[in-house]
This record gives C-alpha cells, structure tokens and sequence, in this order.
C-alpha cells in the first residue's frame, strides 16, 4: 500500500470518529450515563462486527491464545476508559472542547513511541506537538489569560482521555501486522464488552431499548463511529507509524467541532478557534515529509 493511501485510511476513521458526539448527545436526553453509553458502543460493536463475520468470513475469527493480552489491552485498557473519560468530559463541558482535549494523546503516543517501537523524534513531529499543545491550551482557556472555565477536573478527564486513546495505537501496533484489521476490530470491542457489560448493568434499563431513537443512536454509533472508524484507523495504522497515525487523526476535530458548533450550538471564543486551528495545523506538519521519504511499513 501506498503510504498516501495508508494516510487516507487513517484520515477517513478518525473523521468517522468524528461523528461520535452526535450520537451519544441523543442517548444522553434518555438520561444514561457516560459508563452506560460506553457499554452501549461497544455491546453493538461487538455484535454487530462478530455476526458480520461469522457469516461472511468466519476464519477471520480465530487469534492465538498469545495475542490475548495485547487484544485486552486495545479493548478494555484504552477503548473502554477513554471512552469513558472522553464522554465524561462531553457531558461535563461539550463536545468541542471534549475532542479538543482528547488530543493530547499524541503527546504520549510521540514519548511511549520513542521508547518502545524505537521511532524517531523527527522535527516535524516535535514541532506538530507543540503546536498541537498550544492548540490545545488555548481551546481549554489556559492561554493567553490563565482563566479557563472548564473545571480542572474536567481537564485531567480529558488528559485521561488523550492517555488511554493513546494506548490504542501502542497494543494495536503488536498485532496490526499479524491479524486483519476487522479480527482486531472485533475482539477489541469483545473484551471492551466483556469488561462493560457486568460493571455497568444495562439490563436495568431494558425499557429504554424499546425506543426507536435509542436503537437507532446505538447502532449508528456502532457501525459509523465505531467498527468502522476503528477498522480504517487500525488498517492505516499497518502502514504508518503510531506516533504519526496519532497526529494525523487529529482531523477529527475538525467534523466534531463542526457538529458541536452547528448542531448542539456549542460557542468558541476567538482563542479557542485560534487553538482548533493550531490542532489542525499540527495535522499538516506530520504528514509533510521529504520528498523520496516514507514511512516505514510493519509487518
């Protein structure tokens, strides 16, 4: 594959990704919690992608007992609790500044990186990091006044998010090379379930799922913002390094601001929307390289 190519894959799930807000502020009017609406994206997930390949390649299904640490580690590790940091953050403050904040994860994607995979501190990755934390700085408020209005709890929920989001491009960089993108898909979403499903007893709530609203929210934001997403990213992420694969995903603020901002009317001061920028200028940094240089592939 091409390493444009292998970009694109990365850029489109992390857009997908992007839509994620729009479907957990409509299950939140039925009144369920973060940790509840964590368990719903990965219970559907789950589902979802394990009947679709189960009836349409089946051998796909099948991991060595070896690969199951790194397959806990994409799925309860970092996908259930940023989740759940992630939508804490989204209820709290908004959607916004929620995926604003979550991208902080390349920061410990770049370190964690460095030490364990042995990638390079390239000078355009230590320059779309700094300006991606002065983007991110200045979404929160911290900059130029050092009065934010979002809570500091808010804020260490939202490190946590970008932390355990992090963690994905770390676990899923051992199996990528081994496994089909949609086997890791799967049993990532199965062991974020597994974990979910008796910590957050949803079958308390077996009335709401009579609603057609929260049905349809639960599985948009299964096969949309999930399978999907997750299954383009970790196929990108074959081809691509993790510190830059993390960087470059963060094109997704750029489809959940602008659903924030155009749906549920979330408001950005000047420096804010100067921050949002940045992020995205940080974007353009990582994927800028020398001509004849490409990333290196995995396998």
């Amino acid at each position: 594959m091409s390493p444009r190519l292998a970009y694109l894959m990365v850029i489109l799930g992390a857009a997908l990704w992007g839509v994620t807000g729009l479907f957990v502020q409509n299950l939140y009017t039925f009144e369920f919690t973060p940790w509840e609406v964590v368990g719903i994206r990965l219970i559907f997930s789950a589902i979802i992608i394990f009947f679709f390949l189960f009836f349409t390649k089946r051998s796909l299904l099948y991991i060595q007992f070896r690969d199951l640490p790194f397959f806990v580690g994409t799925g309860i590790i970092s996908i259930a609790f940023f989740n759940f940091f992630f939508f804490t953050v989204m209820d709290e403050a908004n959607l916004s500044l929620a995926v604003v904040l979550l991208y902080t994860g390349p920061v410990f994607v770049t370190l964690i990186s460095r030490f364990t995979f042995g990638e390079p501190f390239s000078l355009n990755k230590i320059s779309a990091l700094i300006v991606m934390l002065a983007g991110c700085s200045l979404a929160v408020g911290l900059f130029p006044f050092g009065q934010s209005s979002v809570g500091i709890s808010t804020i260490l929920f939202g490190i946590a998010s970008g932390f355990f989001y992090a963690l994905y491009s770390i676990f899923g960089k051992y199996v990528s090379g081994r496994y089909n993108t949609l086997t890791i898909t799967a049993y990532s979403m199965f062991f974020g379930a597994l974990f979910l499903l008796p910590t957050r007893q949803l079958w308390n709530k077996t009335q709401l799922f009579s609603e057609p609203a929260v049905i349809f929210n639960g599985i948009g934001l299964a096969i949309f913002a999930t399978v999907g997403a997750y299954a383009l990213y970790t196929f990108g992420l074959t081809y691509v390094e993790s510190s830059r694969a993390a960087i470059l995903s963060t094109v997704e603020p750029v489809v959940a601001i602008f659903i924030g901002v155009a749906v549920f009317r979330d408001i950005l001061s000047l420096w804010q929307t100067l921050g949002v920028v940045l992020v995205l200028v940080s974007v353009l940094l990582t994927v800028k390289t020398r001509k004849g240089s490409h990333p290196p592939r995995v396998t």
